[in-house]
């Protein structure tokens, strides 16, 4: 009698482990694992880099001002082309150096150009503060920084500033997703990381 209920413990555990999947109970460490495998997530973060002529405002931009206390960047004032403004507008170009840094990381192609995109930084997932389920759904606090790539990114991404984020996840019949793109009851993936807010 007693091998018999044994026996039919061991099936109804397997039979209820077999209908069970890690993604089923969302963990701390499952949030954790699905927000850095995400595309949104790992997208790498691109600074661009115009040269030529640019307006004013482009000049005063905070990218082009990064670069030019780099050193990576020089400006003279110049006539504004039709359609450009606000006055004045300046003739931007690499130094020497420059040149030397941006050559080491775009194709030469890309090189030529007068806008040039330039991986700069990835996330890293510092860790999941709190989750707060309703239903099929729950909301995710998690805290990231930037890892800059280069030395380029390093200018840009300087620093230990950490972001908190809060996104949505939902339970579907193979367990727990990150929501990426849209989601009517909150903030998704990519929008949560655009709004992040700086806590050091």
């Amino acid at each position: 009698m007693q091998n018999r209920i044994a026996f039919l413990l061991a099936i109804f555990s397997l039979a209820a482990s077999s209908s069970c999947s890690p993604r089923d109970f969302l963990s701390r460490r499952l949030a954790a694992d699905l927000i850095a495998a995400s595309a949104s997530f790992k997208a790498t973060q691109a600074i661009q880099l115009r040269t030529g002529i640019v307006s004013n405002q482009d000049y005063l931009s905070s990218e082009s001002i990064t670069l030019r206390r780099h050193g990576w960047a020089t400006a003279t004032t110049a006539a504004c082309p039709a359609g450009t403004s606000p006055a004045p507008c300046w003739d931007v170009v690499l130094t020497p150096s420059g040149v030397d840094t941006v050559r080491t990381l775009v194709s030469p192609e890309e090189a030529r150009r007068s806008a040039v995109s330039v991986p700069a930084a990835t996330r890293e997932l510092v860790e999941v503060t709190g989750i707060s389920k309703q239903g099929n759904q729950a909301e995710v606090e998690f805290v990231w920084r930037w890892l800059p790539l280069n030395e380029i990114g390093a200018a840009f991404y300087a620093g230990e500033t950490h972001y908190r984020s809060e996104t949505v996840f939902r339970n579907y019949d193979d367990g727990w997703r990150v929501v990426e793109t849209s989601s009517p009851q909150g903030q998704f993936l990519e929008g949560a990381l655009k709004n992040a807010v700086p806590v050091h």
